[in-house]
């Protein structure tokens, strides 16, 4: 493969840092206090899960998350956290990606009427699904530094 200023293995990396940037930022800009203190985050989801058209939304909020809110709460928040670091220094890169699948599924589920968001979270998935199975993780990484995942 040809490509202008890096190899494509590198360029693999770079979109892998910047997922894990993108990650980083959700993190960052999520307002700590009102999700663990108030519970502001987990009361949004119940609300749309509450109101989503596939019944199954609801009954599975209410069976999973519901019971234990405050412990969801710093699942989600830490969980993007672990995401960004974890992409952005190439540590254990294909859990973090497949991890980040699954998050981004949820979120895609959840605001299946929100386009807005939509765009946001295809787009995320779409590049851990490149990342993952073009092994992004072959540059750049301390997986690749330490062996893990060769």
């Amino acid at each position: 493969m040809q490509t202008i200023w890096l190899t494509g293995a590198e360029w693999l990396a770079v979109l892998r840092i910047g997922l894990g940037l993108w990650w980083l930022e959700s993190w960052r800009h999520k307002d700590k206090k009102g999700w663990f203190e108030r519970g502001t985050g987990i009361a949004w989801a119940a609300d749309v899960a509450g109101k989503h058209r596939w019944a199954f939304v609801k009954s599975g909020f209410d069976a999973v998350v519901a019971p234990r809110q405050k412990t969801m709460a710093y699942v989600v928040v830490y969980a993007e956290l672990a995401l960004g670091l974890g992409l952005i220094i190439g540590f254990l890169t294909p859990v973090a990606l497949v991890g980040g699948l699954l998050l981004n599924l949820l979120y895609l589920v959840l605001m299946i009427h929100d386009w807005a968001e939509q765009g946001q979270n295809a787009m995320m998935a779409l590049i851990s699904i490149v990342a993952l199975f073009a092994m992004s993780w072959q540059t750049w990484s301390l997986d690749r530094a330490t062996g893990l995942f060769l």
